[in-house]
């Protein structure tokens, strides 16, 4: 279920607390081999799959920046965009890929809000981002987002 917000006082509010799961997507070769034609990364790690069996892996992985890249998408199906305003991606604090994503593999992300920290016409929201892989103990992404959000 979403969590949705009608202004920065409700986000305020939930500060440190958990805003709930996005859908489970499953990581396709094909996805992985259009993230290393959009991006230069042909390692063979992400796109042989015959070389990657016999690899440290058993299988292709997905590159650490495809599941990084999945945020918007995932952040939207846990906390939808506000009506009205706007918000602007301002970088990030931290990101690590502390386990490799398999090719086939499922990943969901969930999220909470770190700290909402007054801006001229708005706020700075710093939000965590954990993705986890279906049927593994730890993180294959773990990200900590900065969001401007402007009222009007």
């Amino acid at each position: 279920m979403a969590t949705t917000f009608s202004g920065i006082d409700e986000m305020k509010a939930k500060v440190g607390e958990h805003l709930g799961y996005s859908e489970w997507h499953e990581i396709t070769q094909d996805q992985v081999n259009l993230f290393a034609e959009a991006t230069g990364d042909h390692q063979w790690i992400h796109v042989d799959p015959e070389r990657a069996a016999a690899g440290p892996f058993g299988t292709t992985i997905g590159h650490g920046y495809l599941t990084l890249s999945l945020l918007p998408v995932m952040s939207y199906e846990v906390v939808p965009p506000r009506e009205g305003g706007m918000s602007i991606n301002y970088g990030l604090n931290k990101v690590r890929f502390p386990a490799p994503l398999p090719v086939g593999g499922k990943v969901r992300m969930h999220a909470k809000i770190v700290s909402v920290e007054p801006i001229q016409g708005g706020a700075q929201l710093t939000l965590g981002f954990n993705f986890e892989h279906e049927g593994s103990e730890k993180p294959v992404c773990v990200a900590e987002t900065l969001v401007r959000l402007y009222e009007g």
